[in-house]
This record gives structure tokens, sequence and C-alpha cells, in this order.
């Protein structure tokens, strides 16, 4: 089930204002990571693998060089979920380092 407007008030608008951004003509949250290099990107991207799947959601995402762009989305809802802000919550905790 996608996001009531209460729980998106709650838990997605508190991640917009972190830096994430709605998609375009999607029901999903986006954000670009920068990392100092490749390396600390890398294992950015390596730990936020290791969170999504203990939480059984995997995000979709590129990495080139220092940079990570994360789209978050559950696709069997077509739209935003409790999931997708707990792992964007999670993926700016790992950025902090």
């Amino acid at each position: 089930m996608t996001l009531s407007d209460t729980d998106r008030r709650r838990l997605i608008a508190p991640l917009l204002d972190n830096g994430w951004a709605m998609v375009a003509e999607r029901d999903a949250i986006q954000k670009t990571f920068t990392f100092r290099n490749f390396v600390d990107a890398f294992g950015f991207m390596t730990q936020a693998a290791i969170w999504a799947e203990k939480l059984n959601h995997h995000p979709e995402w590129s990495n080139v060089y220092k940079t990570v762009d994360v789209i978050l989305i559950t696709h069997y809802v077509n739209g935003l979920s409790e999931l997708d802000a707990k792992l964007a919550a999670k993926m700016d905790t790992l950025a902090k380092g």
C-alpha cells in the first residue's frame, strides 16, 4: 500500500528537507550522493546493499566514479511505502560515515 498523506508528511517530508527529491512522473524519491572518491562511493553502496537485503527492499541505483544516484520506489505498490522512507534514512546515515 502506498503512503497516506499523513504518512507522507511524517516520513517523506523530512527526507525532502535532507536532499531527497520527488521523481518526475513517478511516485518515487531520488538523491545523488557524492563522496571523496570511488572507494568511498563503493563502500557506501556495499553498506547500503546489506541494509537493502535486510529490509528486502532494493534501490534503483548507479555509480560513476565518486557519485551514487539512487531512486527509491516500492515496485509492488507502484509508489512510495514505508520501506522507501526506512532505506532512505539509512542511506543518509551511512553517507555521513
